[in-house]
């Protein structure tokens, strides 16, 4: 074999796809009969448990506007939000109307079979909004330092969630349009051409970058002396960050002829107004002056 056909041969080597078959990764941490333990779950409870510990050190710091006991209702609470917010968003959202899968609302029974997918991360924000409201309501709590404490909590959840995607074998993204992208991937039932996975441009994205800058202003600036600016951040960073995966994400199967229509998936219009409300705490919180430092809530 001459010189040349050798370097071709390594080149075309090179560039294989990586076969997600081939990574060895099963949605279920283990298996009894019929039960399985899956890592989405163990996702959820690990990104619920995660933040409620780094709450219960947060309001430890000075200037925390609310007590344990406020932590503990929060948990409670946002996990309800959490679990049923990202259930109905999901039947509101993405089942029904011309998406070609029957409205959940319309099926009880589907609505509630949680074990068979199906959760919307807008639905599931609407829920823990909710649920900080009726805590802040209840214990007579500032609204938006709450929000504050909370939104530097949920990219850990953010982070797990996507890296269960990904071990799920969903939520693929479009295919490669670099033949020589070296982290391109074949997904199971997605068709023989190489994808972007995109869930793990979500985690890092959404979740270990959010971290980093959620953490960083809270723990190394008085940025959480300023009501609203934490949670502005928040909420334009992951919405600017999930409007670039959708570009890189293919669109839900039953809603790949509305963003043929409309230009964009129904994630990225989904996300304009989270930008938009985002920009405006921001600008809010800036143009006002911060609290003077206090002693925690007890």
């Amino acid at each position: 074999m001459s010189l040349t056909a050798l370097a071709a041969a390594a080149a075309a080597e090179a560039h294989q796809p990586i076969y997600w078959v081939n990574l060895g990764l099963k949605n279920y941490l283990f298996r009894i009969g019929s039960f399985e333990l899956r890592w989405y779950s163990l996702a959820y409870l690990a990104g619920i448990m995660l933040g409620y510990w780094h709450l219960s050190r947060m309001i430890k710091s000075p200037g925390a506007p609310l007590a344990q006991r406020h932590a503990d209702d929060l948990f409670f609470y946002c996990t309800i939000g959490i679990i049923l917010g990202g259930r109905l968003g999901y039947a509101t959202f993405y089942t029904g109307g011309d998406t070609g899968i029957p409205s959940l609302w319309a099926d009880p029974a589907a609505l509630l079979s949680l074990w068979h997918g199906g959760m919307s991360f807008h639905g599931g924000l609407i829920g823990v909004l909710l649920a900080m409201a009726w805590v802040s309501w209840r214990g007579e709590l500032d609204f938006l330092r709450v929000a504050d404490y909370i939104a530097v909590c949920v990219p850990f959840g953010m982070l797990f969630g996507r890296l269960a995607n990904f071990v799920n074998g969903e939520l693929w993204g479009r295919v490669v349009t670099d033949p020589g992208l070296p982290w391109a991937m074949v997904f199971p039932d997605a068709g023989p051409l190489p994808r972007h996975p995109s869930q793990l441009y979500e985690a890092a994205l959404e979740g270990l970058l959010m971290i980093v800058i959620m953490l960083g202003l809270f723990w190394k600036t008085r940025a959480r002396f300023r009501p609203g600016l934490l949670v502005g951040v928040f909420t334009t960073g992951i919405a600017c960050a999930r409007f670039t995966v959708e570009f890189f994400r293919e669109p839900d199967a039953q809603l790949q002829d509305f963003a043929a229509r409309t230009g964009l998936s129904m994630g990225q219009w989904l996300t304009i107004p989270l930008i938009l409300l985002g920009l405006a705490l921001i600008t809010r919180a800036l143009a006002k002056p911060a609290l003077a430092t206090v002693r925690p809530i007890t």
